[in-house]
C-alpha cells in the first residue's frame, strides 16, 4: 500500500493535470504507514496478528 501510494504521488507530480492522483497517493501513504506501525508493534490488524 505504501509503494502504491509513492507511485501515485510520483505520477501525479509528473503529470500536473492529475492532482487527484496526488491526493489518493497521500491517503494511501498515510493508511499504509498507520497499518505498518500497528503491525510492527504487535497489535492485531484486521483481527489477525499474522498474515500467512
Amino acid at each position: 500500500m505504501i509503494v502504491l501510494g509513492i507511485i501515485l504521488v510520483i505520477i501525479g507530480l509528473v503529470v500536473k493535470s492529475l492532482s487527484i492522483l496526488v491526493t489518493i497517493g497521500v491517503i494511501l501513504l498515510i493508511v499504509g504507514a498507520v497499518l505498518f506501525i500497528l503491525g510492527a508493534t504487535g497489535r492485531a490488524v484486521g483481527g489477525r496478528k499474522h498474515w500467512f
